[in-house]
C-alpha cells in the first residue's frame, strides 16, 4: 500500500556554487560541489544538473561521483558565466543507510553571484547554498 512506502529525506547534504581561481584558465570560476555535512559517508552518488530559462535550456549533465566521506565535498562542475542567468538545477541521489535518497536543488536564475555569497558548511568558503 502507499501508506507503507517509506521516502527517506535527505538531510545534511548539500549543493554550494563556489567562485574560486582557476589556475588553468588564470581566471576566477563558478564551481558547483556537493558537499556532505552528515556523520556518514554517502555512497555511489550520482548528480544531474541542467539549465533553464523560459523557452531556452542547457544540456543535461550527468555526473558519477562515487562515494564521499563524512564531512567532506567533491566537486561537480564548472559553470560558464552564460548559464547565470538560467535556473540551475541539480537532482542528486545517494545511498547512505542502506536507503536510496535523492534530492533537488535549485539555483533560480542571477542568484549565483557576488553580493550572495555566505558562509559554506565544512568547505570553510564563502560560496552560495542551493534552495
Amino acid at each position: 500500500m502507499k501508506k507503507d512506502i517509506e521516502i527517506p529525506i535527505a538531510k545534511n547534504v548539500h549543493v554550494a556554487i563556489v567562485h574560486e581561481w582557476n589556475d588553468e584558465f588564470l581566471e576566477k570560476n563558478w564551481n558547483a560541489y556537493i558537499i556532505n555535512d552528515r556523520d556518514s559517508k554517502i555512497e555511489a552518488v550520482i548528480a544531474v544538473s541542467n539549465g533553464y530559462e523560459e523557452d531556452r535550456k542547457t544540456s543535461t549533465m550527468r555526473h558519477g561521483l562515487g562515494d564521499i566521506p563524512a564531512k567532506s565535498f567533491r566537486k561537480i562542475e564548472i559553470l560558464q558565466e552564460e548559464i547565470l542567468a538560467f535556473n540551475n538545477e541539480f537532482f542528486v541521489t545517494f545511498f547512505a543507510d542502506d536507503k536510496l535518497y535523492e534530492k533537488r536543488f535549485l539555483f533560480e536564475k542571477y542568484a549565483i553571484s557576488e553580493s550572495n555569497l555566505g558562509p559554506i558548511p565544512v568547505m570553510e568558503l564563502e560560496g552560495i547554498l542551493a534552495q
